[in-house]
C-alpha cells in the first residue's frame, strides 16, 4: 500500500504539471515576454523549399500550429527571390514539384477520402486533380518533357491466409478477423503494423488520366526517382534479390526501361546504393552508399558511373563526413552535395576531380522540439539553391545561396518572437578524459545574470548516430524559461565529424558515451554557469537510454528523465522494428549467440545501483524503442523503491513524440515539474 500512495502521489505531480501545461487557454491579463508550452501553436517554419528551374521562385511547405486541431497543418507558399515577396498557393498541400518549364507544380493534397495527386497550372491559378489513387502518391518526378508524372504508390496484397473462419451470419457482430504476420519486419514506427502490399512506380499523364503501373513483383521499389534527359528510363533504388527482408542494407540502382518495363540493375555491391541522379547529358549516373561490412555505423559516400552502370569509382575518397544528397550541377562538371559537418547541415559544390567548396553552411530542419542537425535543399538550373535557415532564436526559415552570398527569403517568426525572451546559446569548449574534443553548447535562462550559478539540464541527443547544433529547440526554450541552463552536446557516436569519430562507440554503446558527457557537465560546472548541486539529466530515445545509463553509474544528479529508453537489449532487439539491425549490427551478434554482451550493455544491468529520481516517458505507439522498454525501467524502479513516474504520450509514435503542440508542451512540463520537485532552492 506504501508503495501504491507514492505512486498516487507521483502521479499527481505530473498530472498537475500537466494542467499547468494547459493555463495558455486562461484571458491574459498583460503580456508574456516568457516563451510558454501555449506559444508552441503560434510557432510556423518552412520545410520542403522547391526552387523554380530558373531560379526566380522557391515554392514551399509552410507547417503552422492550430490549435483546433492540435497540429501543424501544411500549406504551399511561393516565395519571389529577388523581392521576398510571399503568396499562398495552396491550403493543405505538400510535395510542391516544379514542371521542368517552370509553369506548373504537381502537388499532393486531400481529396475523395484519401491524398492525390494535384496540378497548380500558375499562369491561370487553375487546380485539377490528376489521379483517384487508393493510396497516396510519394517521390514525385516530372518527366523531362513535363508530359508525364512517376510516383511510388503501395498495391495492397492479401497477405498469408491460414484457415477460413465460419460463415458470418447476414447482420451478425462479430470480432475483428485474425491479424496474421509473416514479414520479420511486421511493423514499424512511421506506419504502424504493415499492411500487405508492395511499393511499385506508377506513371500518369501531367493532364490526367488512367495511371500506368510499372514496376510488379514481390519487391518494394522505392524512391527518390530520377529520369533520365532522354525520358526513356528512370532509375531508383530497390533491394530486389534473394529474400529482400533479411537483407535491407543491400539496395542496388535499377534502370527501369520506360517504353518496355524492363529492369536493369545497374550497381551489385554489398551495400545500400541510394539517391541515383543522372547528369545533364545523360552520360553518368551520381549516387550514395557504402559497403556494408556489418558495422553499426557508415557514412555516405558519393559515387559516380556510366549510365550502363560500368566505370563506378568514389568521388572525393578523402572527403570524411557522411552525404546525404546529391545533385547534378548544370554544367556537368560537378556534384552539389548536402552533409552534415561540424554541429551543423551544409550544402557544397563537389567537382568530379575531389575538390570541394562549400556553397551554403546554415541549414537547418523543420522539426521544433529538439536542436537535431537536419535539412535538405535544391537546385534551380542556374545554379542557385534553396535551403531552410535558422538558429537558436529562429524555427526554419527559406533561404538561397548563390554567387557565394546566402539570403533569408523569409521571417515567418520574426515579429511573434521578437516579444519572447529567449534562451541564448553559446558553445561551451570541452576535452574528454583522454584529450578528445566533445563539442557542447549551453543555453543559457533568459533572466541569467552573467557570473551567477544556475540547474543545469544536461539533455543528450538520440540517434545515437545523429547531431545537434546551434539551432531552435523548444524544449530547451522551455527549459530555459523555468530558469535551467541546458547544456547539449555531440559525444562520440555523433555524426559530421569524420568516420573514426562515429565508429568511436562501434560494438560499446552506451558506455563508451560516459566519459564524454561527464566531461562536459565538468566544463559547464568550471565555467561557472552550472550549479554543481542542481544537476538534472534526460534525453530521449538513444539519449534515454544514457540518462539511465548515467543514473545507474553515478549518484551527482538530482533528478533524471529517461524518454523513450531502451533498457534491456535482449527486449529490444527482439520487439523493436528494426530486428535485423539492432541485433546483427549494434550488438554484433544475436540475444541467443551472446546473451552476456547483451546484458553488460543494458541499464536494466545497473538499475540495482539506481538512487536518483526517475520519470520515464513514452509514446503509448512507440515501435522504436517500444513502450515495454520504459515499463521495465519503471517497474525495477518501482520494485528497488526509487522515486518514479511512467508518462505515456497517447497515440504518440517513437519520431511522434513531440507531433501534437498540446503533448509536446505537457510532456515538457511533467519534466520540468518532476525537476522542480527535486530543485535545491
Amino acid at each position: 500500500k506504501g508503495v501504491n500512495m507514492a505512486g498516487w502521489r507521483v502521479g499527481l505531480a505530473v498530472a498537475l504539471a500537466g494542467c499547468s501545461a494547459m493555463a495558455w487557454a486562461a484571458p491574459a491579463d498583460a503580456p508574456n515576454s516568457a516563451f510558454t508550452g501555449g506559444d508552441l501553436f503560434n510557432l510556423s517554419r518552412a520545410s520542403d523549399v522547391q526552387i523554380s528551374p530558373d531560379g526566380r521562385q522557391v515554392a514551399y511547405v509552410r507547417l503552422t500550429g492550430d490549435i483546433m486541431t492540435d497540429r501543424a497543418q501544411p500549406s504551399i507558399w511561393l516565395v519571389e527571390v529577388a523581392s521576398g515577396r510571399q503568396q499562398p498557393l495552396v491550403a493543405g498541400g505538400s510535395s510542391p514539384r516544379w514542371s521542368p518549364d517552370g509553369g506548373r507544380i504537381a502537388y499532393v493534397a486531400a481529396a475523395d477520402g484519401g491524398a492525390q495527386l494535384f496540378i497548380r497550372w500558375l499562369a491561370s491559378g487553375a487546380s485539377a486533380k490528376i489521379t483517384g489513387l487508393p493510396d497516396s502518391p510519394g517521390s514525385i518526378a516530372w518527366s523531362p518533357d513535363g508530359r508525364r508524372i512517376a510516383y511510388v504508390m503501395t498495391i495492397p496484397d492479401d497477405g498469408l491466409a491460414l484457415g477460413k473462419a465460419p460463415a458470418r451470419p447476414e447482420g451478425a457482430k462479430w470480432a475483428e478477423p485474425l491479424q496474421i504476420l509473416d514479414k520479420v519486419t511486421y511493423r514499424t514506427d512511421e506506419g504502424g503494423y504493415v499492411k500487405p502490399g508492395w511499393d511499385h512506380i506508377f506513371l500518369v499523364d501531367a493532364d490526367g488520366g488512367a495511371p500506368r503501373q510499372m514496376t510488379f513483383g514481390a519487391w518494394h521499389d522505392g524512391g527518390p526517382l530520377a529520369w533520365t534527359p532522354d525520358g526513356r528510363s528512370i532509375l531508383f533504388s530497390a533491394v530486389r534479390k534473394g529474400d529482400w527482408q533479411r537483407v535491407p542494407l543491400d539496395s542496388d540502382i535499377i534502370a527501369l526501361d520506360v517504353a518496355s518495363g524492363t529492369l536493369t540493375p545497374l550497381t551489385h555491391r554489398n551495400g545500400p546504393d541510394q539517391r541515383p541522379a543522372v547528369s545533364p547529358d545523360g552520360r553518368m549516373v551520381a549516387f550514395t552508399g557504402f559497403d556494408d561490412v556489418g558495422k553499426a555505423f557508415d557514412q555516405g559516400h558519393v559515387y559516380v558511373m556510366n549510365r550502363d552502370g560500368g566505370g563506378v569509382r568514389q568521388v572525393a575518397p578523402g572527403f570524411d563526413r557522411g552525404v546525404d544528397h546529391v545533385e547534378w550541377a548544370h554544367d556537368g562538371r560537378a556534384l552539389i552535395v548536402g552533409y552534415e559537418d561540424d554541429g551543423g547541415k551544409k550544402v557544397a559544390r563537389m567537382g568530379l576531380d575531389g575538390r570541394v567548396t562549400p556553397l551554403a553552411a546554415t541549414v537547418v530542419g523543420s522539426d521544433l522540439d529538439r536542436p537535431y542537425v537536419a535539412g535538405d535543399f535544391s537546385l534551380s538550373r542556374t545554379g542557385v539553391v534553396a535551403f531552410t535557415t535558422g538558429d537558436p532564436s529562429h524555427p526554419a526559415d527559406v533561404a538561397v545561396a548563390s554567387g557565394g552570398a546566402t539570403r533569408r527569403l523569409t521571417r515567418l517568426n520574426d515579429d511573434f518572437l521578437a516579444a519572447k525572451r529567449l534562451g541564448t546559446v553559446r558553445p561551451l569548449s570541452v576535452r574528454a578524459p583522454d584529450g578528445g574534443k566533445v563539442p557542447a553548447w549551453l543555453m543559457l535562462p533568459p533572466t541569467y545574470a552573467e557570473g551567477s550559478r544556475v540547474p543545469l539540464i544536461l539533455e543528450i541527443h538520440g540517434g545515437p548516430y545523429a547531431a545537434y547544433g546551434p539551432s531552435f529547440a523548444s524544449d530547451d526554450q522551455l527549459y530555459a524559461a523555468a530558469g535551467y541552463a541546458v547544456l547539449y552536446t555531440n559525444p562520440r557516436g555523433s555524426t559530421g565529424y569524420g568516420e573514426a569519430f562515429a565508429e568511436a562507440i562501434d560494438k560499446t554503446y552506451p558506455g563508451s558515451d560516459y566519459a564524454d558527457l561527464m566531461a562536459a557537465v565538468d566544463a559547464a560546472v568550471a565555467s561557472g554557469v552550472a550549479d554543481p548541486d542542481n544537476l538534472f539529466v534526460t534525453g530521449g530515445s538513444g539519449g534515454g537510454i544514457l540518462t539511465a545509463w548515467i543514473v545507474g553509474t553515478t549518484d551527482r544528479f538530482k533528478a533524471a528523465a529517461a524518454q523513450k529508453p531502451v533498457i534491456n537489449w535482449t527486449s529490444m532487439a527482439l520487439t523493436a522494428d528494426g530486428p535485423l539491425v539492432f541485433g546483427p549490427y549494434w550488438m554484433g551478434k544475436l540475444p541467443w549467440d551472446d546473451q552476456a554482451s547483451y546484458w553488460a550493455r543494458s541499464p536494466l544491468s545497473l538499475v540495482g545501483r539506481m538512487k536518483t529520481p526517475t520519470l520515464v516517458v513514452v509514446g503509448s505507439q512507440d515501435y522504436r524503442t517500444p513502450v515495454s522498454e520504459s515499463e521495465q525501467l519503471y517497474t525495477a524502479l518501482q520494485l528497488k523503491g526509487v522515486p518514479t513516474a511512467l508518462v505515456k504520450v497517447p497515440g504518440a509514435s517513437h519520431h511522434g513524440l513531440a507531433e501534437r503542440p498540446s503533448q509536446s508542451a505537457a510532456k515538457a512540463a511533467a519534466i520540468i515539474a518532476w525537476f522542480d520537485k527535486y530543485r535545491k532552492r
